[in-house]
C-alpha cells in the first residue's frame, strides 16, 4: 500500500530525528506546521527507539518479534521504559489481525513520550491491525420456516449498529406507508393519538411494552431542513403513543429566545415520522433486530446470502481509545499509525434523551432551553450554545503532540475522532474516515467559548470524560485548543445514522489549519467552523456571544458532492466571531490586524453541492473572514457561490473563481461585505475555463494518497471542448476521486488519446476522432448494464416491484429508485433480477449500477422513469422537486408574496433552463406574472420551443399561476424545458403534471 509505506517512511525520519529534522527528509507542510521549535539532534547522536511487538493473541510480557504480547501487556512495558527514561522513546509494531477490546484502551499521562522521541504505536510492516469494539456473531439457525435467522449474543449486548462483511446493514424499518398507515396522527405535548389511524393503532397495540420501548421514530428535516432528530416510543397509552422524554419536548417545544439571527425551530407534534425503526415485525431484507431481553440477534438475509457466510459484527464498545491527560499534566508526544478502528457503537439516543437535533449533530439531551443561557426566559444553561456532541470513537482531551497519522476510521457508530479540552499541536494527517454514523472529525467543545470567563466545572463537566479527574486543573488560556493541523485525509461517505453530522466539526480554536483534505458523498456539511455560535449575533447586536477562535485557516480542499440528502448548509459553513479584535494606538478598532487574526478560506474547490443556499456560507454572526483562490460550480443547480443570512460582516471575497454570485445575502444583510477581483466562470466548466493549478493545487497532496481512493470516482464530466493546451482534439474535464497518474479513460470503450493528471481529483482526458464524447468511463472500462423491465413510463406499480436487466456475469448491480435500492448478482448468462421493497408511492427515476468482480464500476444511463401506485389526475410538483434540474437559477423563499410553499427559483439570466422528465398527458408551468418579467420558452420532447409572455395584463402581481398549459400528450414519458426569454426575471414555482382520472 503505498500510501501507508509512504506514512511509515516519514513517520520513521520523525522518530528518528524528531519532528523538525523530518522536514529535511521530506516531510509534508502539514507536519512543518505542527513541529515543535526545538531543532532535533543530530542523527549521528540519536538513540533508536525500543520496539515492543504485540499481536491479537499475545501473551506473555516478552513483547518481542517471536513472542509477541497483548496490548495491555505492551503498554505496561512501554509505561516501565518511558519511566526509566531510556532514550530513544518506544515503537509498538502491531501485528496483522483484530484486536477485540472488551472495554475502552485508555491512555494517560503516564503513557506519554518525550520531546522528539514520541511513543509510537503502528502496524507492523505489511500488517492491517484492526482495532474493535466488536463481538464477532456465530453459530445462527433459522427462526422456523421464516426467512429469518438468529443467533444468541453475549449478555447485555447494546448497539444501534451492525455490520455484515464491513458494511452496516440497517436496523429493522419501514415507512408509515409501507405498513398501510393512513397518518394525520394528532400531536401533543406527550405523543400521538392514534384514533384517527386504524391501521396503526392496532400496529403499535400488538407490541409488548418491552418491544415498544425499542421502538424509534425517526425526523429527518424536523427540526428545519438541516436536522435529523429521533426520538423514541415510551409506552402506549390507550389510542395514544407516550413519546420519550425530555426527548419529546426538545424536538417539539424548544425553548424560544431573544435575539435570534437564526431560527432554531421545533417540530410540529403532528409530524409523522418517515421511518419506524427498532421492532423485529419490522424486519426486512438484509435487517437486523437485537432483542436486549433475550440476548439474540435476528438477521434477514439479501436475496442468495447465507448467514453463516457473511461476517458479522455487533459493536458492545462504544469509546476504542480514550487518550485523557489534565492540563496540569497532559498525554502527549503519542503517535498511533497504520491502524484501523472499527466496530464501536454510541448508545446515547437509545436513552429517553433520544437525539434531539439542532444543528450538525449538535443535540439537547436535558430542558428544553439547553445552551440558551440568558437569552431565554427561564435562563437556560451556560454558556450560549452548550449542547450535547456525539460520542466519539478514538477521543483525546487534555492532548498535545498528538500525531493521529495513516490510519482509516471506518464502520463505527459515533463520531469518528474528537480532540478537545486543551491540547496544543496535535497532528491529523494522511486518515481516511468512511461509513461513520456521525461527524467524522470534531474539534473543541461546546462548553469552552471563553475558558477565561466560564468556571472551570462547567467545562470539566461539560468536556472531559472524567471530571473528577481534571478536578485541580487551574482552567485558562491553557485550555484553549490550539495549533491543531489536519491535513490530507478523505472523509466520504459518514453521517450514516445522524445526516446533519458535518465531515469535519470546528468549535473553537486557535491556530487550527485544516488543509489539503479530500471531503466527498457527505449528506450534510463538508467543513464547518461554528455550530449554533452566532445564533444571537448580527449586524445590529455582533457582541451577544464571545469566543476565543483566532488565526484560524481553511485551505486547499477539494470538497464536492455535499449536502446530498439535507439542506441549509454548504461544503464550507460558518457561524458566529472568528476573530479576536485588535486595535490602534488611540483605540479603534485595527480592521487589518483583525481581519490577519480571522478565519482565512483559500484555494479550496467545491462542486456538486446540493444545497440551495451557499457554498461558501457565512451565516448567522460570522465575521471577519477572507475568502480567496477558491473555485466553485455548479452544474445542476444554481445557489450563492458565497453569502449568508445574518452575518455580522467585514468580509473580503477575492481572486476567486465563481460560477454563482458572492456577497449573497438573503436576510439582515452584514455591515460589510467587500467583493472584487473575482472571476465568474461556467456552471459546467471545462478545460481551460478554471486555472489548472487552482484545481491541482486542491485536495490530497500527492505523497498522501490513502486507500480511500481505491477505485476512480467520476463525479463530474465537462461536455466535449474543442482545442486546449497540449491537445488537437476534444477536451473533457474529469472532476471525482481516486485518480492516479496511470488511471485510464474510455470514450465508448476507446481509449482516451490522451489523459493529463491534475491531482488525485482531476484529469483532463482528450477525446478520440470519432468517439462519443458522453459516454466517457474512468477506470477499468465495463460495458453499463441494462434494465429491462419495468419498461420506461410504467405505471401502477406496487410499493414492491421486481427490476430486471442484463449485466456482466458475475458482477454485482444494485438498483436504486432514488430512495429505495435492491442488489443482484448477474447469472453466466448476464441476467440478472432484485426486488425494490417498500417504494413510496410517486414518481421513480430508476438507475441501475454494476461492480465487476475486479472491482471496476459502470453506472446505466438514468431516464427509465416508472410510476409506484395511479397517478393523480393533477400532481403537482413543487419547484424543489428533485425530478426538475436547473442551469443557472436562484433559490427564494419566504418571499411572502402567495408563491407555492412560500418559495420559487428565479433567473435574470436569457437562455438559463430547468429540466423536468414525468409521466402523463398534460403538463402547467406554474409561476409569477408581474412587469418585471418578460417571455419564457418551453419545449416538449424536443419540440419547437413555444414563447409565452408573463407580463399580465392588468398590471398586478399574479403567483402561482399557470404560465403555461400544454396541448393533450400520449400518455407516456415525457420530458418539458422552459428558458427565460426576455425581460429582467423569470419565475418557476413548479409543476401540475395530468393524468387520466
Amino acid at each position: 500500500m503505498k500510501w501507508l509505506a509512504s506514512a511509515r517512511t516519514v513517520l520513521s525520519s520523525m522518530v528518528a530525528l524528531g519532528f523538525a529534522g523530518a522536514l529535511a527528509l521530506g516531510g509534508s507542510a502539514a507536519s512543518a506546521q505542527a513541529a515543535p521549535a526545538a531543532q532535533a539532534a543530530p542523527v549521528a547522536h540519536a538513540a533508536p527507539p525500543t520496539v515492543l511487538w504485540a499481536a491479537p493473541d499475545g501473551h506473555g510480557a516478552s513483547c518481542t518479534s517471536r513472542n509477541p504480547c497483548s496490548l495491555a501487556s505492551a503498554q505496561a512495558a512501554v509505561r516501565g521504559i518511558e519511566h526509566r527514561g531510556k532514550p530513544g522513546g518506544v515503537t509498538v509494531e502491531l501485528r496483522d489481525g483484530t484486536y477485540r477490546l472488551s472495554s475502552t484502551w485508555k491512555f494517560g499521562a503516564q503513557d506519554s513520550g518525550t520531546a522528539g522521541h514520541p511513543v509510537v504505536w503502528q502496524a507492523a510492516p505489511g500488517a492491517h491491525p484492526v482495532i474493535s469494539g466488536a463481538s464477532q456473531v456465530t453459530g445462527w439457525s433459522r427462526v422456523g420456516r421464516s426467512d429469518v435467522w438468529s443467533a444468541r449474543v453475549p449478555h447485555g449486548s447494546a448497539s444501534r449498529q451492525l455490520y455484515v462483511d464491513g458494511a452496516e446493514a440497517p436496523v429493522a424499518q419501514a415507512t408509515p406507508a409501507a405498513l398501510h398507515f393512513a397518518g394525520g396522527w394528532a400531536g401533543s405535548s406527550t405523543g400521538y393519538d392514534l384514533s384517527g389511524d386504524p391501521a396503526a393503532l392496532a400496529w403499535f397495540a400488538a407490541l409488548t411494552p418491552a418491544q415498544l420501548a425499542q421502538v424509534e421514530f425517526d425526523y429527518p428535516a424536523g427540526n428545519g431542513p438541516w436536522t435529523d432528530s429521533k426520538c423514541g416510543v415510551a409506552r402506549m397509552s390507550g389510542s395514544s403513543l407516550v413519546m420519550d422524554q425530555p426527548c419529546w419536548t426538545d424536538a417539539t417545544d424548544g425553548a424560544p429566545f431573544s435575539d435570534g439571527s437564526g431560527g432554531l425551530p421545533s417540530m410540529p407534534a403532528s409530524q409523522m415520522p418517515a421511518t419506524i425503526q427498532g421492532a423485529r415485525a419490522l424486519l426486512g431484507s438484509g435487517q437486523w433486530f437485537l432483542d436486549t431481553s433475550q440476548d439474540r440477534l435476528y438477521y434477514a438475509p439479501r436475496s442468495g446470502e447465507r448467514p453463516s457466510a457473511p461476517d458479522v459484527e455487533l459493536p458492545r464498545v462504544e469509546t476504542l481509545l480514550q487518550g485523557a491527560g489534565s492540563l496540569a499534566h497532559p498525554l502527549h508526544d503519542i503517535t498511533f499509525a497504520g491502524l484501523q478502528f472499527s466496530y464501536a457503537t454510541w448508545n446515547g439516543p437509545s436513552a429517553a434523551s433520544g437525539f434531539a437535533d439542532v444543528q450538525s449533530n449538535l443535540h439537547r439531551t436535558g430542558a428544553n432551553n439547553q445552551g440558551l443561557c440568558t437569552f431565554s426566559t427561564p435562563a437556560g444553561s451556560c454558556p450560549w450554545g452548550a449542547l450535547t456532541q456525539p460520542l466519539a470513537n478514538v477521543d483525546f482531551t487534555a492532548a498535545s503532540d498528538v500525531t493521529i497519522t495513516g490510519n482509516r476510521f471506518a464502520d463505527l457508530g459515533g463520531a469518528g475522532l474528537s480532540f478537545k479540552y486543551g491540547g496544543t499541536h496535535n497532528l491529523i494527517e494522511g486518515n481516511e474516515f468512511t461509513q461513520i454514523a456521525s461527524t467524522a472529525l470534531s474539534l473543541g467543545c461546546t462548553y469552552d467559548p471563553t475558558p477565561t470567563a466560564t468556571a472551570a466545572s462547567v467545562i470539566q463537566d461539560g468536556c472531559t470524560p472524567d471530571p473528577k479527574a481534571v478536578a485541580g486543573d487551574r482552567v485558562g488560556t491553557n485550555e484553549i485548543l490550539d495549533h491543531t493541523t489536519v491535513a490530507d485525509n478523505v472523509i466520504h461517505a459518514i453521517g450514516t445514522d445522524y445526516r446533519s453530522a458535518c465531515g469535519i466539526t470546528l468549535l473553537f480554536s486557535q491556530h487550527t489549519t485544516i488543509t489539503h483534505n479530500d471531503l466527498y458523498d457527505l449528506p450534510y456539511t463538508g467543513i464547518t467552523a461554528g455550530v449554533i455560535e452566532g445564533h444571537v449575533d448580527d449586524a445590529d447586536h455582533p457582541q451577544n456571544s464571545t469566543n476565543i477562535n483566532a488565526d484560524n485557516t481553511i485551505s486547499d480542499n477539494l470538497i464536492h458532492d455535499v449536502m446530498q440528502v439535507l439542506d441549509d448548509g454548504g461544503a464550507v459553513y460558518m457561524e458566529g466571531h472568528q476573530a479576536q479584535y485588535a486595535y490602534q494606538p488611540d483605540g479603534t478598532l485595527d480592521p487589518r490586524a483583525t481581519l490577519a487574526n480571522g478565519l482565512h478560506v483559500t484555494g479550496n474547490v467545491a462542486y456538486n453541492d446540493g444545497s440551495q443556499y451557499n457554498a461558501f456560507y457565512d451565516d448567522a454572526g460570522s465575521e471577519w473572514i477572507s475568502f480567496s483562490g477558491n473555485v466553485e460550480f455548479h452544474p445542476l443547480t444554481s445557489i450563492g457561490a458565497q453569502g449568508g443570512c445574518s452575518a455580522t460582516g467585514h468580509f473580503w471575497v477575492t481572486g476567486n473563481f465563481f460560477s454563482d454570485a458572492a456577497g449573497s445575502y438573503m436576510c439582515n444583510a452584514p455591515v460589510d461585505s467587500n467583493v472584487s477581483g473575482n472571476t465568474r466562470i461556467p456552471a459546467s466548466p471545462g478545460p481551460g475555463d478554471i486555472p489548472d493549478a487552482a484545481l491541482a493545487g486542491a485536495g490530497v497532496t500527492a505523497g498522501h494518497q490513502a486507500p480511500a481512493a481505491g477505485l476512480p470516482q467520476a463525479d463530474y464530466i465537462s461536455a466535449v471542448s474543442q482545442g486546449g493546451a497540449n491537445s488537437t482534439g476534444g477536451q473533457v474535464l474529469i472532476a471525482g476521486s481516486g485518480f492516479a497518474p496511470s488511471t485510464p479513460v474510455f470514450f465508448g470503450g476507446r481509449p482516451a488519446t490522451d489523459v493529463r493528471w491534475l491531482s488525485h481529483g482531476f484529469l483532463i482526458a482528450t477525446v478520440p476522432a470519432g468517439a462519443d464524447g458522453t459516454d466517457v468511463t474512468v477506470g477499468t472500462y465495463v460495458p453499463r448494464p441494462q434494465i429491462t423491465a419495468p419498461a420506461n413510463g410504467t405505471t401502477g406499480l406496487a410499493a414492491s416491484y421486481t427490476v430486471r436487466g442484463t449485466g456482466i456475469a458475475g458482477a454485482t448491480v444494485t438498483v436504486t429508485d432514488g430512495a429505495t435500492g435492491c442488489t443482484a448478482v448477474a447469472a453466466a448468462s448476464g441476467a440478472w433480477t432484485c426486488v425494490i421493497e417498500g417504494a413510496s408511492a410517486g414518481q421513480h427515476t430508476l438507475t441501475a449500477t454494476q461492480t465487476a468482480k475486479g472491482g471496476a464500476v459502470s453506472k446505466a444511463s438514468a431516464g427509465l422513469v416508472v410510476y409506484v401506485g395511479t397517478p393523480a389526475g393533477a400532481a403537482r410538483l413543487d419547484d424543489t422537486d428533485p425530478s426538475i434540474t436547473y442551469d443557472g437559477w436562484d433559490y427564494s423563499a419566504g418571499r411572502g408574496d402567495g408563491d407555492y410553499n412560500n418559495d420559487l427559483h428565479y433567473t435574470q439570466t436569457d437562455g438559463k433552463s430547468l429540466t423536468s422528465t414525468f409521466i402523463g398527458t398534460g403538463v402547467k408551468v406554474l409561476g409569477e406574472q408581474y412587469t418585471d418579467q418578460g417571455d419564457i420558452s418551453v419545449s416538449i420532447d424536443g419540440g419547437t420551443p413555444v414563447v409565452v409572455s408573463t407580463v399580465p395584463a392588468d398590471g398586478a402581481r399574479h403567483s402561482n399561476v399557470a404560465v403555461y398549459t400544454s396541448p393533450g400528450l400520449a400518455a407516456g414519458v415525457h420530458t418539458i424545458v422552459v428558458a427565460k426569454v426576455s425581460g429582467q426575471y423569470a419565475t418557476f414555482d413548479g409543476l401540475e403534471v395530468d393524468n387520466p382520472a
